[in-house]
């Protein structure tokens, strides 16, 4: 009789889980219920399967919304009419069209109208109206009241008590963007839907037989069955699995010839390990397609970097889809694909910023829209946004709202709003707030896509599924996941700008000779790695110096160890003095160093986290596979996951372990999981590490360029430019006769690239580029404006930056001559005068001009001084008593530096005060970090970007040379001259 139920999945309007609905079903007694979402089909799937395990059957459907208003209840029959549905939707979606007041007509699908929407129109076979109890009455008074056969019972849910009607108001409020007073009746839900007894609702329409029996009818012909386990991809690449099992078995042992070259045993019994393995779990096709994407982008070009658990693979290896080699790691191929694991596994490849859409559009075509989808995910209320949301809707200013977040106990909050807030918000933690797409999975699907969801098109331009990678993989889906990162972007642009300047071409994917290179090492020992691809943090930095590391195998493990659950357990610290002083220590127990002697007894991969699990706690692989996943976040089922907890600890009870020995395995698993990376991936990561190390070891300059112009490092761009001047590097102005769109270096001369110009319009910097190189340089600023189309204020900007100094004519001389230029209206000459009068010249007087107002105008236009630095706007000439090169020669002193604040990171002490760690450069261009304490920044705090003059005591830790500061004082620098 419940044809009309909306989850929390009908975005700020419900208020009840899929499971708080299956929940109240069984107690209400309700045989059978349809989930009807607004517009979407994000949770039917989970419906359907928390349904059949409490003998409910389920009816999938769509409740059919525009703008606010119910237009029509859609209902599958059966899994054709739930297509049906799916792909009616879908269309409207992907071509931005809006709903029709009435749908074409449905081969396995009922369409249920509102009570006189459709009076005096004659109804298809498969339409209905829904009439409410409240509507009863109304109905005598209607033209239905002799065509019942054509009515339902019709008892809406979305409320299952007085509070979820308040919750769902302020939804609303949210979702219209208003404040509570202001939410139109219209936007609201009837206080009347919620679930009833089911004989109590009978009851209402005891004088209405016909509706009750029209009713069950339908329910009985509606049916929706779904196999959970089955694989839901493409099943074959061939068009057959055996074809598949004999193509995947000749790519792999032609790459392994490529990869090991002849006669190695060691890695052919890997191989058709593994190969046994991929064709037994019905995943040779799920290669193939991962090694047809390769194949393509490789044929354009492109970069990519393979990783995730499927480097662990060494047929991903053989095939290109990964560079890195499982057999020297030792990883295991278990980890990626094995017949115990609960979850399927996927491929994770990296492409430049700037390839990866096309990767994706090669995807689409190749395989067909019907069959592919981008990945959707569902970002959900949570923490601090939750507050800010309510207390919008509840019209708190921004300072009452910050207060609640960032002191809850203040006694300010201690009244009525402030508490209704915080308890609506309890209770809407969790709940789905907005449909988003994920970071970069794709479906590749045997059945149309439109069998398990309907789609939606966001700005990426490309179809995408309403439900998530958790969906996704509870129904038999294996994402591929193509990302993107700038770090390629990089390499490769470095490489190009190599080719380009010094007439070299390298190959970037000789990582085996980088891993073994002098220079390359010695840079990474000294961490000397700014623009370097995931090492070139400070924390980074600092670790790497620490560790005194200087080869693949410590990269790898620095890449995981300084992820933050390593680090907020306590064990980096532990690893690394365990590094140096490896006989000062005991393990915790006696599996620890069986499993973790490499690593001194930390876990810092995900695989540590299954060994541990396995051996020391007893779980099967299965389990200990889902307590990681659960740990890392992409796991829904806290049942599950309290089950493998409870038996973690009942089993290390069971094998005589102390209770604080348990304890304290169980804290650094469950502060390391959620963090960590597998082995593969960190190897991944460290070989795209060695690539960026080896460029900046041999080609520094145009390697800062390429970072430069890849605009993903970790720093801002002037840091970048700092970079290239310390290896050697000229910086220059942007020039209309030098500069490109993007920054460009000629031999050691960079120069700044158009794009960094603040309200430069691209299409002007990208026509100065092609007019150069259509027509050669610019001889004079009239011969630059008789080239370019462009109007007065961009050409100002381009003056004032010194982008006409080739003139050699000072900037007000330039301005004077632009403004006559532009400004002045052409006086027409007649063709019949005997003369024709001398065009009048104008002289200036000579106008002051000092390089400081060039600093200035470089700030505002760039952000950064160029033609000097920030130190030389200093009003002091005090430069500090040491240097960033002379820490290591101070420790344990008192000195005075001063340096311009490059970055600032932030932690909360065990007592929540706010611990800052500083990273600055001084007068030479040389970096140095800085540790503040909570003491200190009371009286001392940062104050913004710029120069400050610091006081402090130098430590050292690991060979890591620091500064902890006592004081900070921001320095005052020069005003500038045209406005004193």
């Amino acid at each position: 009789m419940y044809l009309n139920t909306r989850s929390y999945y009908s975005l700020r309007y419900g208020t009840l889980s899929i499971d708080q609905l299956v929940e109240s079903a069984k107690k209400s007694g309700i045989p059978a219920m349809a989930l009807t979402d607004i517009n979407n089909t994000m949770g039917c799937l989970d419906f359907v399967k928390q349904c059949k395990e409490e003998g409910i059957k389920p009816i999938v459907g769509i409740d059919f919304h525009r703008k606010g208003r119910q237009l029509y209840t859609g209902l599958a029959r059966n899994n054709a009419g739930f297509r049906e549905l799916n792909e009616f939707l879908s269309y409207h979606n992907l071509n931005n069209r809006p709903l029709p007041d009435i749908p074409p007509a449905f081969s396995d699908a009922y369409m249920v109208y509102p009570l006189g929407s459709r009076e005096g129109e004659e109804l298809r076979d498969n339409e209905y109206i829904g009439v409410r109890p409240g509507e009863l009455r109304k109905l005598l008074s209607t033209e239905f009241r002799h065509r019942q056969n054509k009515l339902l019972v019709w008892q809406p849910v979305t409320f299952s008590d007085d509070e979820s009607i308040e919750l769902h108001r302020n939804l609303r409020a949210i979702d219209t963007n208003v404040v509570l007073s202001k939410v139109d009746d219209s936007q609201l839900a009837d206080p009347a839907e919620r679930i009833l007894p089911i004989d109590r609702l009978l009851d209402m329409y005891r004088d209405f037989p016909q509706i009750i029996e029209n009713t069950e009818k339908l329910l009985d012909d509606c049916s929706f069955e779904f196999n959970f386990k089955s694989i839901k991809n493409k099943q074959t690449f061939t068009g057959s699995r055996y074809d598949d099992k004999i193509l995947l078995h000749k790519l792999a042992f032609d790459g392994l010839l490529y990869r090991y070259g002849k006669n190695d045993k060691v890695a052919t019994k890997r191989v058709l390990h593994e190969l046994e393995i991929i064709d037994r779990l019905g995943f040779s096709a799920y290669f193939l397609i991962t090694w047809d994407v390769i194949r393509y982008s490789m044929s354009r070009g492109f970069y990519h970097v393979g990783r995730g658990s499927g480097a662990n693979s060494v047929v991903a290896y053989c095939l290109k889809i990964t560079d890195v080699d499982p057999i020297e790691l030792d990883l295991y191929f278990e980890r990626f694909l094995n017949p115990k694991r609960t979850s399927p596994p996927d491929f994770d490849i990296d492409y430049s910023w700037k390839e990866r859409d096309d990767v994706i559009d090669y995807i689409f075509k190749r395989y067909g829209r019907k069959h592919t989808a981008l990945l959707g995910m569902t970002p959900t209320f949570k923490g601090s946004s939750i507050i800010r949301e309510l207390g919008k809707v509840h019209g708190l200013p921004k300072e009452e709202m910050d207060r609640m977040v960032d002191y809850p106990e203040d006694p300010l909050n201690d009244n009525e709003i402030s508490h209704t807030i915080v308890r609506l918000g309890r209770r809407m933690s969790g709940f789905p707030n907005i449909r988003s797409i994920h970071a970069g999975g794709i479906l590749i699907s045997e059945e149309p896509i439109t069998c398990y969801t309907s789609l939606d098109m966001p700005p990426k331009g490309f179809p995408t599924t309403q439900w998530d990678m958790y969906v996704a993989e509870d129904i038999g889906f294996e994402k591929l996941d193509i990302l993107s990162q700038r770090g390629i972007g990089h390499i490769k642009d470095a490489a190009e700008i190599v080719r380009e300047n010094c007439g070299l071409s390298i190959d970037v994917h000789q990582v085996k000779l980088f891993k073994e290179d002098k220079r390359v090492k010695e840079q990474l020992r000294k961490a000397e790695t700014n623009g370097c691809f995931y090492i070139e943090s400070p924390a980074m930095r600092g670790l790497l110096q620490k560790l005194k590391c200087d080869n693949y195998l410590s990269l790898v493990a620095a890449s995981s160890i300084i992820r933050p659950g390593v680090a907020k357990s306590g064990m980096m610290r532990a690893y690394i003095q365990r590094f140096h002083k490896p006989d000062s220590f005991e393990y915790i127990h006696p599996v620890m160093k069986e499993q973790l002697q490499e690593t001194y007894g930390v876990m810092v991969y995900q695989e540590d986290v299954l060994k541990i699990c396995h051996h020391f706690a007893g779980l099967d692989l299965a389990d200990a596979d889902v307590l990681r996943r659960a740990m890392s976040g992409k796991h829904r089922s806290k049942k599950e996951f309290d089950r493998i907890q409870n038996k973690f600890f009942s089993n290390c009870k069971s094998y005589g372990y102390s209770d604080a020995i348990t304890n304290e395995v169980w804290r650094q698993i469950e502060s390391f999981a959620g963090y960590s990376f597998s082995k593969a991936h960190s190897a991944s990561y460290a070989v795209e590490s060695f690539q960026s190390l080896y460029l900046k070891a041999y080609y520094p300059r145009e390697f800062m360029v390429a970072v430069i112009n890849n605009f993903g490092g970790f720093y801002r761009t002037w840091v970048y430019f700092n970079e290239a001047k310390r290896w050697g590097a000229t910086i220059n102005l942007p020039c209309v006769n030098h500069s490109h769109y993007l920054t460009r270096i000629i031999d050691r001369d960079i120069y700044v690239g158009f794009i960094h110009l603040q309200n430069l319009e691209s299409k002007v910097g990208k026509a100065i580029e092609e007019e150069q190189k259509r027509n050669g340089p610019f001889l004079s600023m009239e011969d630059f404006l008789s080239r370019i189309d462009t109007g007065l204020e961009q050409m100002t900007i381009l003056i004032r930056i010194g982008a006409f100094r080739f003139t050699g004519k000072s900037k007000a001389v330039l301005l004077w001559e632009v403004h006559t230029m532009m400004n002045k209206k052409e006086k027409a000459i007649s063709p019949n005068m005997l003369f024709v009068p001398p065009v009048r010249q104008f002289k200036l007087p000579v106008l002051e001009h000092t390089p400081v107002e060039d600093a200035f105008d470089e700030i505002e236009l760039l952000e950064f001084p160029v033609s000097m630095s920030q130190f030389d706007l200093l009003q002091t000439p005090f430069r500090g008593e040491i240097k960033a090169c002379e820490l290591s020669a101070h420790i344990g002193k008192k000195v005075r530096m001063v340096g311009q604040l490059v970055t600032i990171k932030y932690v909360r002490t065990i007592k929540k005060e706010l611990m800052y760690f500083g990273t600055f450069i001084d007068d030479t261009g040389e970096f140095f970090d800085s540790v503040h304490f909570p003491d200190s920044l009371k009286y001392y705090p940062f104050k913004g970007y710029g120069v400050y003059l610091l006081l402090g005591t130098v430590t050292e830790e690991f060979g890591f040379p620091s500064l902890t500061a006592e004081k900070l004082a921001k320095l005052p620098i020069v005003k500038d001259p045209r406005y004193v």
